[in-house]
């Protein structure tokens, strides 16, 4: 999931380990967040956002992924009735 993870801290002049210490998480979680490769709970992006004082749609850019969703992986799942595997 794309997001402005990095643009907002940055914008706020903290470390990624201080924004870690902020909402309960490791340095190397916010860097993966910010590199996009883990994708967060909706805890932790509501508590990132909350950080911010931003709207979660403002940081979190939920636009369709080539990459298939945990849910299409698991189940081969389809979207009106549109096989997408």
């Amino acid at each position: 999931m794309k997001n402005r993870v990095k643009e907002f801290r940055e914008s706020l002049g903290l470390t990624q380990e201080q924004l870690g210490e902020l909402v309960g998480v490791s340095r190397q979680a916010i860097n993966s967040i910010e590199t996009e490769k883990f994708e967060p709970s909706i805890w932790l992006a509501y508590d990132i956002c909350k950080t911010f004082h931003s709207p979660i749609e403002e940081i979190f850019l939920f636009k369709e992924s080539v990459r298939k969703s945990r849910a299409q992986q698991s189940r081969g799942c389809s979207l009106n009735g549109i096989k997408t595997n």
